[in-house]
């Protein structure tokens, strides 16, 4: 497995309430985490830094390892993202952080096979033979406009309220991740990013980088970033890439390795 991490301000926004990082278990499996903030200059970034590194944590500790149940797995990560659910939401009843909460993207590859989580309107992607495949679905307004037929999957990317998200860690009340699992083949390239990429970056746009044979992962996330601050950066930007090794020649490589 190879995997690049990047994050970045933008162009228009003084601070960043994205936060990405992978966190490896005590039997050698990696966990990728992205949180996207929200509610306010500091409460957003508290968020999302705790949100990422409370699971990370605990991912750390835990011992899941080849012969885990995929069922168990993703029991833990429901059990551990209502939590922190908890967590985030008895903080902002705080007066500095009040009405703080983040998206929360998770992605694991445990073999032959991805588990994903998700809660808000970041996204995951799978790009596969040229092909680009939007595996999580947003918790937003305009999707649930698109779902009852109003509006189209292209008018929703032009939406004006196209940002306000119906789920996310900091709630009062109980918030399910959706958890899904997929499977995975030589060569699949998996995107977890913030939607300062997808507002920025059209798919087509994404995927002729991600298709690009001669560039290193790392470049390909700097060129993601670098297209969404081309295009106005208005929201801070975050990618994660990783790309799919079979079993036979899975020797995990780090971002600096890698290059």
């Amino acid at each position: 497995m190879k995997y690049s991490i990047l994050s970045d301000i933008g162009s228009k926004r003084t601070t960043n309430q994205d936060y990405a990082d992978s966190f490896v278990n005590r039997a050698g499996y990696r966990l990728f985490l992205l949180a996207d903030g929200m509610g306010g200059h500091k409460a957003g970034n508290v968020a999302s830094r705790l949100t990422v590194e409370d699971l990370g944590k605990l991912w750390s500790e835990s011992f899941f390892d080849g012969t885990t149940s995929t069922e168990t797995v993703e029991t833990w990560l429901r059990n551990q993202i209502r939590n922190e659910n908890e967590n985030i939401a008895n903080l902002g009843k705080l007066d500095e952080y009040h009405g703080m909460g983040t998206t929360l993207e998770t992605l694991l590859i445990k073999d032959e096979e991805a588990i994903s989580a998700h809660v808000g309107d970041s996204r995951t992607y799978l790009i596969r033979d040229g092909q680009l495949t939007k595996v999580t679905v947003d918790h937003s307004l305009v999707q649930e406009l698109v779902d009852a037929g109003q509006i189209t999957e292209e008018e929703a990317e032009v939406h004006p309220n196209k940002n306000i998200i119906t789920r996310s860690l900091g709630q009062t009340t109980e918030v399910q991740a959706d958890i899904q699992n997929f499977p995975l083949q030589e060569g699949d390239i998996i995107l977890i990013n913030s939607d300062g990429l997808t507002n920025m970056v059209s798919t087509a746009e994404i995927l002729d980088i991600l298709s690009q044979d001669d560039m290193s992962l790392d470049s390909k996330a700097e060129a993601l970033v670098k297209l969404a601050n081309e295009h106005g950066g208005l929201d801070n930007i975050t990618v994660v890439l990783i790309q799919f090794v079979a079993e036979e020649n899975n020797q995990e490589i780090s971002p600096q390795e890698e290059n």
